[in-house]
């Protein structure tokens, strides 16, 4: 290393000298971090015992600072640009396959040259900050020129201006004042922040009071972000106020860190840990700059939160407490069942006459899609719909602040009362969807003669479900993928009836005015923002089941769906279609096969959609054991709570309480 600055001591080349620092500095692995802060301290020591060397380092630093555009550095790194969500994504995955042009005149881009590796985030911040510290202070800024740190600082100045002038023009977006009008009608503290920089601008030596008066305004300024995204769970989101509110976020703390630093710069203070915490966050932004993951991630998260709360909203629906409600729960769910029985005989019938892959995916998904959204409009429930939207309301029982839950039996009571739900839900659908297939196929053999399934077809859906001998459980997970985007879907359409305000359009529309009468289009309009969600995601959710077999066909791949209602429903065609000529193994099989199906279906979705919505609430579960083992305790202890209704008794206590 002293080998090094004595070879660059003889020629002025400072971001040759650092990125040749860095690289003795950077350990071969990032785990290996402990030799980073090792070499560093190595460095230190070179430093104090050879001054010619602090001098050198000091003068290379000082000279990229003030010889070089630094403004784009501080604005520009971590923080995310104006252009946009995909126009962002699509700049990152283009940076990732020919990277971008870099320019010696801004500091920004020398930044990149140094640190080169992504594992530079991992070692950087691993090394405690006391020794960074101790680096900072063996080159003595204090012995420097007061021009050279006149212009390091005015460098400061300049992002700082740049930083407030932007967030002002945010604070002026449509998209803002759309969902935060109050904005308009008072004076906008993202325009007055601005207005009391100019005033600390003029002097910044001795205005040091603008400074709180613009820290309070930024204060402010993270209010309004902050109702902005209480307020969406209420009148929804997009992605493009998402991605505005995020970028605002990074721009009033960036703003936030610069102003500390100047201002204890100007106090005389000393500002080390602000740097090094800066110079950390820096690094961190270099390595992610072209990250399309965590670009990802840091916007879907704020959406996601509020797709799974309006799932979470309907899932309370299907969560029943009440007697009343869970007998209720069941009728409904055994109308669903006699409407499936129907709609597996039309898949049937649609199998039987072999169109063409893309022709036969487009009508097992109009079969599903539009049988779905006529069971969803005669208020009958699809079981298996159940999980995306119940895993959402237990999210939400969650605690935000330690993955903790403060009343645990609450939790315990609100799974038991979900398994209860989809119990009695799945037991409605099977009731009903065997007897009705049953039923079906006696009609057909009644009228003509001959069985609706052949026997060589009713062997065939037969072995479909078989849980041993065919891939019937892979195929119900992938069912379960598609009910896990189904309610995503859902969510995501009410969010769209919300936020672009359908309901209102729709009754703004003359000619529908015209046809159906205020009155009758205003009952429609109320449907429609109660309800947008649920048929979309019901349709698509049958898309998603019609279109799996022609995907595979298409990919060469051999993927297929299984569902518990369709599989029970075949289940009694092919019984009819062999005259109940039936062995107790095939029996067992089949009745298995169901079971499984089902099971499977359940828990990838429920899986899935718990995932999702912990994750967009950024939450981890801290008592996983203790949940369990009251979870196992209270199966073992009351184990009617899981699967039969409440005692009159106890809803007549509940009711007390209420």
């Amino acid at each position: 290393m002293e080998q090094l600055l004595e070879k660059y001591r003889q020629q002025a080349a400072p971001a040759e000298l650092l990125q040749a620092l860095i690289g003795m500095v950077r350990p071969a692995k990032a785990s290996q971090y402990p030799h980073a802060g090792n070499a560093i301290q190595a460095l230190c020591h070179i430093l104090n015992r050879q001054p010619i060397y602090a001098d050198l380092l000091r003068s290379a630093l000082l000279s990229l600072l003030s010889e070089h555009k630094t403004a784009s550095l501080f604005v520009d790194s971590g923080i995310q640009p104006s252009t946009g969500f995909f126009s962002e994504m699509r700049r990152r995955i283009g940076h990732k396959i020919l990277p971008d042009a870099l320019d010696p005149v801004y500091l920004k881009d020398l930044f990149s040259l140094i640190f080169t590796e992504g594992s530079d985030e991992v070692w950087v911040s691993s090394v405690a900050d006391e020794v960074w510290i101790e680096l900072l202070k063996s080159l003595q800024f204090d012995t420097a020129a007061s021009d050279v740190r006149e212009l390091c600082r005015q460098g400061l100045l300049d992002a700082v201006q740049v930083l407030s002038y932007r967030l002002s023009a945010s604070g002026l977006d449509p998209e803002l004042l759309r969902n935060y009008p109050e904005l308009e009608d008072h004076a906008s503290p993202f325009i007055v922040q601005n207005v009391e920089l100019g005033q600390f601008l003029q002097n910044p030596h001795q205005n040091l009071e603008a400074v709180s008066h613009v820290l309070v305004m930024l204060d402010q300024c993270k209010v309004v972000i902050a109702k902005v995204r209480r307020n969406s769970s209420q009148v929804g989101t997009s992605i493009d106020l998402t991605f505005l509110l995020q970028g605002m976020s990074q721009q009033i703390q960036r703003l936030e860190t610069l102003l500390d630093i100047l201002e204890k710069q100007a106090q005389g203070i000393a500002v080390w840990n602000e740097f090094i915490s800066l110079f950390k966050e820096l690094v961190r932004a270099e390595c992610h700059k072209n990250d399309v993951s965590q670009h990802w991630r840091e916007n879907m998260e704020i959406l996601a939160l509020r797709v799974t709360e309006n799932a979470s909203r309907t899932g309370e629906h299907y969560i029943t407490e009440t007697r009343s409600e869970y007998f209720s729960l069941m009728r409904s769910a055994m109308g669903a069942g006699l409407i499936v029985g129907v709609m597996a005989m039309l898949k049937i019938m649609l199998a039987g006459q072999h169109h063409a892959p893309l022709a036969e995916a487009i009508f097992f998904s109009l079969n599903y899609g539009l049988g779905f959204v006529l069971i969803h409009i005669l208020h009958f429930t699809v079981a298996t719909k159940q999980p995306a939207m119940t895993a959402a309301a237990i999210a939400a029982t969650i605690d935000a602040g330690d993955g903790k839950v403060r009343d645990l039996n609450r939790l315990v009571n609100i799974i038991a009362q979900t398994i209860r739900s989809q119990t009695v839900a799945i037991l409605g659908n099977v009731l009903l969807a065997i007897p009705s297939a049953m039923l079906i196929a006696w009609l057909f053999m009644t009228i003509s003669g001959q069985h609706f399934v052949s026997i060589d077809k009713a062997h065939h859906l037969l072995d479909d479900i078989n849980p041993i001998h065919s891939g019937a459980l892979i195929y119900a997970a992938v069912a379960g993928v598609c009910l896990f985007l189904a309610g995503l879907i859902a969510g995501y359409h009410d969010n769209i009836a919300i936020y672009n305000r359908i309901p209102q359009r729709l009754m703004a529309l003359g000619w529908l005015q015209r046809l159906l009468g205020k009155p009758r289009l205003q009952r429609v309009a109320n449907y429609i923002e109660n309800n947008l969600g649920a048929l979309a995601g019901n349709f698509y959710f049958g898309c998603l089941l019609g279109g799996m077999s022609g995907l595979g066909v298409m990919l060469g791949l051999p993927i297929d769906i299984r569902h518990i209602t369709f599989s029970s429903a075949f289940v009694g065609f092919s019984f009819v279609g062999l005259d109940f000529d039936i062995s107790w193994q095939m029996l067992l099989y089949a009745a298995s096969g169901v079971l499984l199906i089902g099971s499977v279906n359940l828990l990838v979705s429920f899986s899935l959609a718990l995932y999702v919505a912990m994750k967009s609430r950024r939450l981890s579960f801290a008592q996983w054991r203790q949940l369990v083992k009251m979870l196992l305790q209270r199966l073992f202890t009351q184990p009617r709570d899981f699967f039969l209704p409440p005692r009159k008794d106890a809803e007549a206590t509940e009711e007390i309480n209420h």
